[in-house]
């Protein structure tokens, strides 16, 4: 599988059947999430809407409301781009890990085989965190707002300084503390997402145009970008209930 960083060559897209009904095939982003059509990205946001959320812990509940009081509780575009920042950490701190448990159990072959895959799908779910980051801080960029540099800029580094300080903790004394707390990240990513398009309607006639689309994909408007990146959430979001459900590698 090629590596889909950029600078790294061409990405390895695979195909699965298209969910809209019809029979054409439907590649996979970078991170090897669906990548849908207009009709499948209204249907999945309704079932977001529709859907309970997480019963989240005190710990992401506590993230929550620093956002909200850092940022204000009202859904931005600018406070999607502090969350993206963040958003990549976990990953990174669990391919590391995967890494290291790698070179200790490599000798053990159907192990190193399910370490390598989880290296894989670590680094694939960084890179789908980076074209979200990259994407939305192109949005803000085209509206022609300008974020104040100490709260969009420095504060976010400053979060996911700690985010990565306590999410490697809790990776090192629990995985499952850090995978469920990573569920709920994304749980609400994708709930937060899907209620901004359902509260500005108008994204439903601004064109999209990227100059990553070749990379993450082109969407014929601004509300089917954002559709879509609620989407890949919630397959993020998955993603780390399955590994909650696995447990450790070994």
């Amino acid at each position: 599988m090629h590596d889909p960083r950029p600078g790294s060559g061409s990405v390895d897209v695979r195909l699965l059947p298209s969910p809209d009904g019809d029979h054409a095939d439907r590649p996979l982003t970078a991170a090897a999430t669906p990548r849908l059509g207009r009709r499948a990205l209204r249907h999945e946001q309704l079932a977001t809407l529709a859907a309970p959320r997480r019963r989240y812990s005190l710990l992401a509940r506590l993230l929550f409301v620093t956002m909200d009081l850092l940022y204000g509780r009202r859904r931005t575009l600018e406070k999607f781009q502090v969350l993206e920042v963040v958003a990549r950490i976990p990953y990174q701190i669990w391919e590391n890990a995967a890494y290291r448990l790698f070179t200790r159990r490599h000798r053990d072959g159907a192990l190193a085989r399910r370490i390598h895959e989880r290296i894989e799908e670590n680094r694939e779910q960084q890179d789908n965190e980076q074209w979200h980051l990259l994407i939305v801080g192109e949005l803000v960029r085209a509206s022609g707002r300008k974020p104040s540099r100490v709260r969009f800029r420095v504060l976010p580094l400053l979060l996911a300084l700690s985010y990565y300080h306590v999410a490697w903790l809790m990776f090192v004394l629990a995985p499952r503390w850090s995978y469920r707390l990573n569920a709920d990240f994304e749980d609400h990513a994708e709930h937060e997402y899907a209620e901004y398009v359902a509260e500005h309607p108008e994204l439903e006639t601004v064109p999209h145009r990227s100059a990553f689309a070749d990379r993450y994909g082109a969407h014929a408007t601004v509300a089917d970008l954002l559709r879509q990146i609620g989407h890949d959430e919630r397959m993020h979001k998955e993603e780390s209930e399955r590994y909650l459900a696995e447990g450790r590698l070994r």
